[in-house]
């Protein structure tokens, strides 16, 4: 198992909560959906490209095509919806800690809009033309 491929234990909440694998169709079937999971959680992961997927996860279209697709459909959001309510109903998650980030990083002045040089030009008014 890799760094970022789901254990049995995490699939196996996850498996109930997806689309069906066999659509019905004639024709190839589907990648599994825990080969294609796993693959989108190596790209997130590692911020890699699409294109450098390792091969274990299938080709890397098909792992992009059911990202969209899934994106799209609002099935990312209804699985961590699903996944809250079960953690609340276990009473797994912690309400006593919270923290807020409060820091703050200035930008350079480059990239805060200020032209080269240092100094703007001067604008002419309209009365002295």
């Amino acid at each position: 198992m890799a760094r970022h491929d789901l254990s049995e234990a995490e699939f196996a909440v996850l498996a109930p909560l997806l689309p069906p694998e066999r659509s019905g169709r004639k024709g190839k079937p589907w990648r599994s959906h825990r080969e294609v999971l796993n693959g989108i959680f190596w790209i997130l992961g590692t911020g890699a490209p699409w294109r450098d997927l390792p091969k274990r996860y299938g080709p890397w279209k098909t792992v992009y095509d059911r990202f969209r697709r899934w994106s799209k459909s609002g099935l990312f959001q209804m699985l961590l919806d699903a996944l809250e309510a079960q953690a609340r109903r276990a009473a797994r998650i912690d309400f006593e800690f919270s923290a807020a980030d409060g820091s703050v990083v200035r930008a350079h002045r480059c990239a805060a809009g200020a032209l080269k040089g240092g100094s703007r030009p001067s604008k002419v008014s309209k009365n002295r033309r």
